[in-house]
């Protein structure tokens, strides 16, 4: 270790654990560091980075006080807390799959795993500071957020043959700026340049996000499926591979590869807010609900852990009980209940009454209970909605259309789109959903359970093209539900006046048989099932 480097450092160590406290001090001062503060928890060490400038900071990734290092970490990068030019290092004797991928994703400095030697943290250390001196300059404008200047800044930089060590990183660093100040034909040239030379991923995936920005999607999409089969770049590949095809409105492609990312690496709470957002827009019911539940369960302790994780639970477990069989519907209702409760208990002093009425009114229609619904929403105050937040909002527009409110829902869903169109954060997707809910429920007024009642009864009385029309709504609000496809595609079936080969139709009927053979099938399903394809394919 380069003393004088060690001497101008100043460290600030994260770690709850006395003993390892006291290894790393002494390993430290060996290495000639004597600038170090050490914090137990990461809300001290959100204090101390907002007042101190530090250079390195060593955090354990298991902090049992309070949040963990993971969202520490994810905390300072998101709210840009942390200085480009101060280097941040994990350590942790856990190395199981989950934790790697979710370190990768971060992208600290630099991971160390439990035990290692005082040689070791001396490479380890020199190698991270060096680079972060070398670049200085350049993450100094960066830090201001003069991204022109720092792109200057790094040309200069790679101009130079004494800095060859460091051209690696100073090139990444290049592209990832030219991107930064939407110089998007100019980072694709350059990325194609590196590519040319060596095939590094952080290239082929800069190519492939300026390859976006600029609209030439096919070229994007062939390079990001390959990149998805590769571990170095699997998640980042998938999150590009769901931002182009959100960008084409391919919401269920999207929706797939955001799901298969989360498994990958559970911890990114962001991601799980990503497939919230896109299984509402393709009435997933079941996957929302399980992204709902997994927001709770990973953002607990962490700057994440709000009240409204807990409600949104038990809004899209009443969501998916509307679309479930009778037999589910009892299960459902009694997981939502659970997680008012926790919300109850983790947050006493929250004051979310009107949005717990909204909750209850919608158990009560559930269990048709409907004019206690009806009295409990007349409780709320009209007068206070600018209060609510989003999902709020939308909670009361769900309800009121529920109960026979159509006016009502229909304004709080028009406040919703145009605070949607005022907040940039909250983002296009959840802007393309109250759009569909908008649109949905002005031509649908009855609920998921009434629509298919409804077509049910049309059937039996021999009424099919009501029968058929009804099913189309059904299936609208219900797509992945396997037995409205199966009663769709029987009413398509039985309907003379419905040309099975014309075009809308012939798509109808392919969706509905995608649907049913991916889901699963009682004996009796089953057989209808048969029998009617055995009729589709005689009339086409």
């Amino acid at each position: 270790m380069n003393p004088k480097l060690a001497k101008d450092t100043k460290v600030l160590i994260v770690d709850d654990q006395v003993l390892a406290k006291g290894y790393m001090k002494y390993s430290l001062e060996e290495l000639g560091f004597n600038d170090i503060t050490y914090v137990d928890k990461a809300q001290h060490a959100l204090t101390k980075i907002r007042h101190e400038q530090f250079h390195l900071i060593i955090c354990s990734y298991n902090l049992k006080k309070d949040q963990d290092g993971y969202y520490l970490y994810d905390q300072l990068k998101h709210n840009g807390e942390l200085q480009p030019s101060c280097a941040f290092i994990f350590i942790s004797a856990d190395t199981t799959s989950d934790l790697v991928h979710s370190i990768v994703e971060l992208q600290p400095d630099d991971f160390l795993a439990k035990p290692f030697t005082v040689n070791d943290l001396d490479k380890r250390l020199t190698k991270v500071l060096t680079r972060k001196q070398a670049l200085k300059r350049v993450y100094g404008f960066m830090g201001r957020g003069q991204l022109t200047k720092a792109l200057a800044e790094v040309e200069l930089f790679l101009t130079k043959p004494k800095n060859s060590e460091f051209f690696p990183l100073a090139l990444k660093t290049k592209g990832e700026l030219l991107l930064a100040c939407g110089h998007y034909e100019q980072a694709k040239e350059f990325y194609l340049a590196i590519i040319n030379v060596q095939p590094f991923t952080w290239a082929q995936l800069g190519l492939v996000n300026a390859f976006i920005h600029l609209n030439e999607d096919e070229e994007a999409e062939k390079l990001v499926l390959r990149l998805a089969f590769k571990k170095d770049s699997q998640l980042a590949a998938y999150d590009l591979l769901s931002a182009l095809q959100i960008k084409q409105k391919d919401f269920d492609a999207a929706l797939e590869c955001v799901v298969v990312a989360t498994e990958i690496s559970p911890r990114n709470i962001r991601r799980h807010k990503t497939a919230l957002d896109l299984s509402r827009i393709t009435h997933d019911y079941e996957t929302q609900f399980e992204a709902a539940k997994k927001i709770v369960r990973f953002a607990k302790d962490s700057i994440h852990d709000k009240p409204e994780n807990y409600l949104n639970v038990a809004r899209a477990g009443i969501d998916f009980a509307m679309t479930s069989d009778e037999s589910e519907t009892y299960k459902l209702l009694k997981q939502a209940n659970e997680y008012v409760k926790q919300f109850k208990s983790a947050f006493p002093k929250a004051e979310l009454h009107d949005q717990i009425k909204v909750i209850d009114a919608r158990l009560l229609y559930l269990q048709d209970e409907k004019e206690n619904a009806k009295a409990l929403l007349d409780q709320i105050e009209n007068d206070n909605w600018d209060a609510d937040n989003m999902d709020a909002l939308l909670d009361k527009a769900k309800a009121f259309h529920e109960l026979g409110f159509y006016e009502k829902s229909s304004a709080v869903l028009d406040l919703i789109e145009k605070r949607c169109k005022k907040d940039e954060q909250q983002g296009s997707l959840f802007l393309h959903y109250v759009q569909q809910e908008r649109e949905e429920r002005s031509t649908i007024k009855q609920t998921p359970k009434e629509l298919n009642n409804s077509a049910v009864d049309y059937y039996k009385k021999g009424e099919l093209d009501e029968a058929l029309h009804v099913f189309r709504q059904a299936f609208v609000v219900m797509p992945k539900n396997v037995s409205i496809a199966l009663n769709l595609l029987q009413a398509i079936a039985m309907n003379s006046n419905a040309d099975k080969s014309e075009s809308a139709n012939a798509k109808l009927v392919d969706s509905c048989i995608r649907v049913i053979e991916n889901g699963a099938l009682n004996d009796e399903q089953l057989e209808r099932y048969h029998k009617v394809r055995e009729m589709i394919q005689e009339t086409v």
